[in-house]
């Protein structure tokens, strides 16, 4: 037994008195807008609780996300929270403010509650339980608030594995997952179908070559595409999946006929999808042949509040774990130990920054985060503040199972 049944009556003691210490810091967070590419102000906010907590160190890489080390044993073990958010839309579309954190019968409300703010509170609290009641061993546990991953998942991890700032032995995602052990997800593309066509005075159409039409017949190829993926489904992770998400035409006028269309396609990603498979299968529509339309791999390449640009293409790879994996029984046990019950072990429906840590850099990875993913991006954003101190057990708990686990 890693805990002592004492341990982890005072592992669940600490999370249950520090509840309003993350309620609050959480409410401050939520408090302050922090969208991709605008995170400085947040990232502010976050060093300066982990300075008060205590972390041992602390600093902000080029990219802007934020790193917490507390403990300097030889095992280097990271847990990741996106501090960035959707902006929130139409205002009036909001039962409440989506800026005030607001509180109402034990949940707390607002943009990036859930998705992902939420976790980070409870991360930075475990540190303090850890530290509180002694439990550092021959670990370094790096807390991270990272940026940008709405724009761009992973971009914020391909940075800090690439740029040698850090590398760790094993990941915990804090996305939400309804107190879940989560070992992994589909993976996505965004690509672009393009078409050229010939402009000419809209008084006359049958001198030119509209593009828009030549899009016709691809847009229903895609749609029927997205219906046969249904015979490459995977038992654990589902089928992959492809949506037009936007359309636009450009033309020298809207009295002309459009010379160009461009489509943006939503590509999801199954167990043995790959780049090379999904974009083959687009050029190999009919409709796109016909059209001698182009099939794009789009790229990534904003500045980030730093100023930094750092581009990244924008294929997101499948990632999951075995479920007899050592992390994954970790996770499993902290989290039946935190839950009082047999843990739940299943995968996202979205996408992560796992996609980095794991799927591009092969570093295990599991996810454990307070909230539920259906109010991710909702005007119901949300998280109980029963999930902000479980979820705060589960972190402080997870680095020496995990260690105990690797040794058996």
């Amino acid at each position: 037994m890693v805990f002592s049944p004492d341990t982890q009556r005072a592992i669940a003691q600490q999370a249950e008195q520090l509840a309003p210490q993350m309620t609050r810091f959480l409410r401050e967070l939520l408090e302050i807008p922090s969208y991709s590419a605008q995170e400085g102000p947040r990232i502010a906010r976050i060093k300066q609780e982990m300075e008060a907590v205590g972390f041992d160190e602390i600093k902000v890489d080029g990219l802007g996300s934020i790193l917490g080390r507390i403990g300097s044993g030889s095992r280097v073990i990271a847990m990741d929270a996106h501090i960035d958010t959707v902006e929130p839309g139409d205002l009036s579309a909001w039962p409440r403010d989506p800026f005030k954190g607001e509180v109402k019968d034990g949940v707390i409300f607002g943009r990036g509650a859930a998705d992902q703010t939420g976790a980070m509170a409870s991360m930075v609290y475990a540190a303090k339980i850890i530290k509180a009641l002694g439990l550092e061993g021959d670990y370094q546990l790096w807390i991270t608030g990272t940026v940008m991953e709405e724009d761009c998942d992973g971009l914020c991890w391909d940075y800090i594995i690439k740029e040698n700032i850090l590398r760790p032995e094993v990941v915990v995602i804090t996305e939400p997952t309804d107190l879940g052990v989560y070992r992994g997800h589909r993976g996505r593309m965004e690509i672009e179908i393009r078409v050229a066509g010939r402009s000419c005075h809209g008084a006359h159409p049958e001198l030119g070559d509209n593009a828009i039409y030549k899009m016709a017949p691809i847009i229903a190829d895609v749609e029927r595409l997205n219906e046969s993926l249904a015979a490459s489904a995977d038992p654990f992770l589902g089928k992959g999946s492809c949506t037009i998400s936007v359309i636009r035409s450009t033309s020298p006028s809207q009295c002309a006929v459009a010379d160009s269309c461009a489509i943006h396609v939503d590509r999801r990603l199954t167990a043995g999808e790959t780049l090379e498979l999904a974009v083959a299968q687009l050029a190999d529509l009919p409709s796109v042949k016909k059209a001698r339309g182009e099939v794009v791999v789009l790229e990534y390449a904003r500045a980030a509040y730093t100023g930094l640009t750092y581009p990244m293409r924008k294929y997101y790879p499948t990632w999951t774990l075995p479920e007899d994996h050592p992390v994954v029984r970790a996770g499993a046990r902290v989290a039946e130990a935190a839950l009082g019950q047999p843990a739940r072990v299943a995968r996202w429906g979205f996408s992560t920054n796992g996609i980095a840590t794991c799927g591009l850099h092969d570093i295990p990875t599991i996810g454990f985060g307070p909230g539920n993913e259906i109010h991710a991006h909702t005007t119901e954003d949300q998280v109980p503040i029963e999930h902000l101190v479980k979820a705060a057990q589960f972190y402080a708990m997870f680095p020496k199972m995990y260690l105990n686990e690797v040794a058996r």
